[in-house]
């Protein structure tokens, strides 16, 4: 293939500008803040799942209260029929009475044991609560530590975006003046040598894959017309002669 070698040197320009784009979207992939915003999210889904468990906690407990308050309530409400008839005057059996004084000691001591558990599960239950607002503040915080990464990233993006898209626009000025034939080798190349399509032979050197060509291949490259485009033999991309090259 040939091409002239100013639409050769123009390659180098254009794998200059591939090289900031590809620098400018490897640096948007790897943004420090995509880690942080990984370790804020999966932070922030275990204190929700935290959360989750805990309200569901509170809940238990809280019914486990009105239930344990209804039987202490139950006991009180029989204790009280009992000594209202007694303090009536209408139970006129000694038997039956001294089976309601029984019955209400009976009720007193069941009346003390399940205010006991009462008290145990008011502890509980106000355990909970605090720990329900402890992790709701926490999972709240969380959230803003998420945004604040998030805003962190974005902003970035903008930044990196703003510059790649000026690139993109000094690429498309140089790409349009590159014949349609030279630019599809540069592509290819560009495609499999990871990158770089075209790099410029300085003195006796391929800056791209660094090879220093013997004084008999160097002088081969001497001898080809200046409007060949020359391929590395070592790495195979274009190599592009330039007022460095020593040729």
């Amino acid at each position: 293939m040939n091409a002239a070698p100013a639409d050769q040197i123009r390659l180098l320009d254009l794998q200059a500008i591939d090289s900031r784009l590809d620098q400018l979207a490897h640096r948007r992939r790897t943004l420090p803040e995509h880690a942080e915003i990984d370790k804020a999210t999966a932070d922030h889904t275990a204190l929700k799942d935290l959360v989750v468990a805990a309200q569901a906690q509170l809940g238990d407990t809280t019914r486990e209260q009105a239930k344990a308050e209804a039987d202490v309530e139950q006991v009180r409400s029989r204790a009280a029929r009992n000594q209202q008839r007694m303090d009536s005057g209408a139970v006129t059996s000694p038997k039956d009475l001294e089976n309601l004084q029984h019955e209400n000691a009976s009720l007193a001591k069941r009346q003390g044991d399940l205010e006991d558990i009462v008290l145990e599960v008011m502890e509980r239950l106000e355990s909970a609560q605090t720990r329900v607002t402890e992790l709701t503040a926490r999972l709240e915080h969380s959230a803003v530590v998420v945004a604040e990464a998030e805003g962190r990233r974005d902003a970035k993006f903008a930044e990196i975006d703003t510059e790649a898209d000026k690139v993109r626009r000094d690429r498309e000025a140089v790409a349009n003046v590159i014949p349609a034939d030279l630019m599809k080798v540069y592509l290819r190349l560009r495609e499999q040598q990871g990158g770089t399509g075209a790099a410029r032979l300085y003195q006796r050197r391929c800056e791209g894959c660094r090879t220093e060509f013997s004084i008999t291949e160097f002088n081969a490259i001497k001898a080809e017309p200046a409007d060949k485009v020359l391929r590395c033999e070592n790495c195979g991309r274009i190599l592009v002669r330039t007022g460095e090259s020593g040729v």
